[in-house]
């Protein structure tokens, strides 16, 4: 299971960067950066489920239970988000979006970083 749950969390960091980042280069949100943020979301939210069936007890309180819990919230808010600035066509928005994606980028890092770290020192 730990192989499948890395699978995914490794998916979602590459389908939200590439969401994130392309969303940047082409200065405007659109609907295929919206779709790579939903999957990313659900990629993050499978493999952290997984990682957490596999942890031991209290793990959800650690730094990395609390940042990741942080950071899942945060993806859920900026795909619902994108989806709603995407249905209004709010032009404004669209393109100052990057913003927003970015900042919530840099945060999920934190839990992704912090898990590879913890998963390493624990073996």
């Amino acid at each position: 299971m730990l192989i499948i749950a890395t699978i995914f969390i490794t998916a979602a960091l590459i389908f939200y960067s590439v969401g994130v980042w392309a969303e940047k280069f082409q200065k405007t949100l659109k609907l295929w950066h919206v779709i790579i943020f939903w999957l990313g979301l659900l990629c993050d939210t499978l493999g952290t489920t997984m990682m957490e069936k596999m942890a031991s007890q209290g793990s959800l309180f650690s730094f990395h239970g609390i940042t990741g819990l942080l950071a899942i919230l945060l993806m859920l808010f900026h795909a619902i988000w994108a989806s709603i600035v995407l249905i209004k066509k709010d032009s404004k928005m669209m393109i100052k979006f990057h913003t927003l994606s970015i900042l919530v980028w840099f945060i999920w890092l934190i839990p992704y970083i912090s898990g590879m770290i913890y998963g390493m020192t624990n073996k």
